[in-house]
């Protein structure tokens, strides 16, 4: 017997027509002072009349090696982005990777993020949908833009919130991402919310060895080409020190290198919606 399809609630004011973007760090680190951060993209983004959600992850479940730093955990993790939404007055987006922290990040969390190595699988999906928060699904390495629709059915089996699609590159012989700008333009087609994810984009996934590499000098690139596309948003990683960060340090943006993805993109949009 299907389950009733639950009515919608929406626990921000979530504008899928308004650019907007979702920013932060890959992982918290308790080293960085992340309400300072919440506080100065949360600026950037207002003043560019762009709606902004914070995201950083409590917890990196997929690190290259056994010894690369995860996170906080979960209960600490959760504590630490209540704090942010309270203080600096801002929705929070996390992503989780098993059904089991499901309720604790829905207590907080006002999009729930599948990680891509994830996205398809059927119980943590639908688990997310039932908390009635909007799914923000990344776009598997290994999909292709059609490949989405089964997932975006298995939410909508649940409720009628919106979705979110995340493209953060397809994979291309080893080591790399390739961006193809058509399966943005696919994936609007099945009526969901599509963005870029612009930093992941850049990685070259075991490059390093133990670790991802990257090219971030590429994101602003990808970003603008994306919002010519009619992207309806962006998903960027930002730290205040990245060649500090303990993730993922070679593809986050600094506040500054935020700023102007956001001026550009704000400008190219202007022209074509």
């Amino acid at each position: 017997m299907k389950e009733e399809r639950r009515k919608p609630m929406n626990t921000f004011n979530f504008n899928p027509n308004k650019f907007f973007c979702i920013a932060g760090p890959c992982v918290i680190e308790e080293q960085v002072d992340l309400l300072q951060l919440a506080n100065q993209l949360k600026q950037i983004t207002s003043q560019h009349s762009i709606d902004f959600i914070f995201k950083a992850s409590f917890d990196k479940a997929n690190r290259s090696s056994i010894s690369s730093y995860r996170g906080p955990g979960l209960n600490k993790g959760i504590k630490i982005l209540s704090e942010i939404k309270k203080k600096a007055g801002i929705p929070i987006c996390t992503d989780v990777h098993e059904t089991s922290q499901m309720e604790t990040v829905s207590s907080v969390a006002d999009i729930i993020q599948i990680p891509a190595f994830l996205c398809r699988q059927t119980d943590l999906i639908v688990e997310a949908a039932k908390t009635n928060k909007i799914v923000h699904i990344k776009k598997g390495q290994f999909l292709a833009p059609e490949d989405i629709l089964p997932i975006i059915k298995k939410i909508r089996s649940v409720n009628d919130q919106p979705i979110i699609v995340g493209e953060r590159g397809s994979s291309f012989g080893y080591h790399n991402l390739v961006v193809d700008m058509r399966s943005l333009i696919k994936m609007k087609e099945f009526d969901v919310t599509v963005i870029l994810d612009g930093t992941h984009s850049t990685q070259l996934p075991g490059a390093a060895g133990d670790a991802s590499g990257g090219e971030k000098k590429y994101a602003k690139y990808l970003c603008r080409a994306a919002t010519a596309c009619e992207v309806d948003g962006l998903f960027l990683e930002v730290h205040p020190s990245p060649a500090k960060a303990l993730s993922d340090r070679e593809t986050q943006l600094t506040p500054e290198e935020y700023e102007t993805i956001l001026s550009e993109c704000k400008q190219i949009r202007s022209l074509i919606v």
